[in-house]
């Protein structure tokens, strides 16, 4: 008898074993592939000019919405899924989504629509931030993922890369976060696995939001592959004021300790303090004001019905996650000369392919 529970309990492991196809770490096979799928939102008539994927086929693709936002979903063979995410286009409104840099709560609630909110958690720490511009376009797709994927997980499919290259990697950011807080508090089941791939990301959120999505995928679930020479994740602007930092600091009293000290002194270290702490303020709340009320008024006339969420009063924005840095090296130089007049020359499908085949295995 225990031979029998023995035997089946190892083919049950054994059967497991050769269904699963996600692994943890970086594979730069995986991110070639998952960059080949990206780049599938181009027009088609460019298809066979660009490199396609060998693995994947694509089996949906989700109507234009929102601020000119688009995603695809893509199988393999044997039944692992691809959530892809459509990156800037040349329309005002996906370039909105990008100006519309204010930030929100990384808890919350957005009018999308007349008859449509979109609830979304995407940290469960009470001081996390997101991009306000993005969080509201994975809210305009939300509700078609959502459909399809659960039809997926209903059908026995456990496991799914998320991937997308420039916006689309900002916003796999976010979709990430919002299925791992979803598996976290059991709408998901724990057996479902997802894998993250976005490639030349800019920054989604502030610190608070990074630790948390850091905290949920340091396993070595999610990554950003990155072009040093490429400005796109260096964006968006970001201002650290004082009122960015932990509860507990140096900063927080500052005013106070300044007024025990001696008069002279006092005067002195007041006077540098306010020189250094009244300009990044200031900065902050301009950039508030134009990248975040002022273009969400303007993003109201492309989404019908999107009423702007209060905005948090903050623009400490900050790199997240895994970093999978590509380095130039000569022959990259020689290839893509560094002309200041093609700003997206760094950016494109075939510059990352070529650093990525540079990588070693």
């Amino acid at each position: 008898m225990k031979n029998k529970l023995f035997l089946i309990g190892f083919l049950v492991f054994v059967t497991h074993l050769s269904f699963a196809q996600l692994k943890s770490g970086y594979d730069k096979f995986e991110a070639m592939e998952l960059l080949k799928v990206n780049f599938r939102f181009a027009d088609s008539t460019a298809w066979d000019s660009m490199p396609g994927p060998e693995r994947f086929e694509l089996k949906y693709r989700s109507k234009t919405v929102g601020f000119d936002n688009k995603w695809d979903y893509w199988e393999d063979k044997a039944g692992v899924g691809v959530l892809s995410l459509r990156g800037t286009t040349g329309t005002f409104s996906s370039w909105g989504a990008n100006f519309y840099a204010g930030m929100v709560p990384a808890k919350g609630w957005i009018k999308i629509g007349e008859k449509d909110t979109f609830n979304y958690e995407l940290s469960k720490d009470p001081k996390a931030l997101v991009h306000v511009g993005w969080t509201t376009a994975l809210g305009c797709i939300w509700k078609d993922i959502d459909s399809l994927l659960f039809a997926q997980i209903d059908q026995g499919k456990k496991e799914f890369y998320i991937t997308g290259h420039s916006q689309g990697g900002a916003i796999a950011y976010l979709l990430t976060a919002h299925l791992l807080i979803m598996k976290e508090n059991g709408f998901i089941p724990a057996d479902v696995q997802f894998k993250t791939y976005c490639s030349a990301a800019p920054k989604p959120g502030n610190l608070y939001f990074a630790y948390y999505y850091e905290k949920m995928t340091q396993a070595g679930w999610a990554y950003n592959t990155v072009n040093s020479l490429d400005w796109v994740p260096e964006s968006p602007f970001s201002v650290q004021t004082v009122n960015d930092f932990n509860t507990v600091n140096p900063f927080k009293n500052a005013k106070k300790a300044i007024k025990k000290l001696p008069l002279i002194p006092r005067i002195v270290v007041k006077h540098m303090y306010n020189k250094l702490n009244r300009p990044t303020k200031k900065s902050q709340r301009q950039f508030e004001k134009y990248l975040g009320r002022k273009v969400g008024k303007l993003m109201t006339k492309n989404l019908k019905g999107f009423e702007p969420p209060q905005l948090a009063h903050s623009t400490d924005f900050t790199r997240c996650g895994n970093f999978i840095v590509l380095y130039p090296d000569t022959e990259y130089y020689q290839k893509f000369p560094q002309d200041p007049k093609v700003i997206f020359g760094n950016h494109m499908l075939e510059p990352y392919l070529l650093l990525l085949e540079k990588l070693p295995e």
